[in-house]
């Protein structure tokens, strides 16, 4: 963990996250009016912002996906001991946004040719991921994928995992929306760890 996110996160807050998928009480089942995704990148506080942006996504929540700990900590997680990423679990509507603009939002929010690291974050556990759910999302991930590295913008191959989504743990409480309760240091940390300068660098100006 750096020392910039040791000062950032020393403002400790409280906000309950909770997300409900519906389905008709009728005897014939239609369509769930929410779905839910599952990206890493780095600081989760930061993708929870990313994401939260999008038209269509009803909330983004801080986790910790691809380890091999049930209920793992943070403390473990940022010390690299339970083989977890920082991820989101991400609330959407599908009839207001499609998993191919979640991807979007993903590939220009993370640097994907750096393993293992995201800005200043470095480790295993900040790794950028795609946790797909289903093979349409394994297909439309993978295709992505391929469209960026056909397109020759990056300087390097894209190093970013595509990888079966596993149990996902809600991060403590505190973690939860800091760039909503914590503003200045979030912007703080956010700055200094270099994050939009380096994604300005491989994507251009949003």
């Amino acid at each position: 963990m750096t020392t910039l996110r040791r000062v950032a996160i020393m403002a400790v807050g409280l906000v309950t996250c909770a997300t409900l998928t519906g389905w008709p009480v009728s005897g014939v089942q239609s369509a769930p009016t929410t779905a839910k995704a599952y990206f890493a990148g780095g600081c989760f506080w930061c993708m929870e912002e990313a994401f939260e942006k999008v038209d269509g996504v009803l909330a983004a929540v801080s986790g910790y996906m691809g380890g091999s700990v049930a209920n793992p900590t943070y403390e473990e997680v940022s010390a690299g001991r339970t083989g977890h990423a920082e991820a989101v679990e991400v609330t959407y509507d599908p009839m207001k946004v499609t998993y191919q603009k979640l991807l979007d939002a993903f590939w220009r929010n993370v640097d994907p040719v750096t393993p293992n690291a995201q800005f200043c974050d470095h480790g295993t556990q900040y790794r950028a991921a795609v946790f797909y759910s289903t093979d349409e999302e394994k297909q439309l991930a993978e295709e992505s994928k391929r469209v960026i590295e056909q397109s020759k913008r990056l300087p390097a191959p894209i190093v970013t995992q595509l990888v079966q989504a596993s149990t996902f743990y809600p991060a403590e409480d505190y973690h939860q929306d800091y760039y909503k309760k914590n503003p200045l240091r979030y912007k703080y940390y956010k700055y200094g760890c270099g994050r939009a300068q380096r994604l300005e660098a491989l994507w251009g100006k949003s």
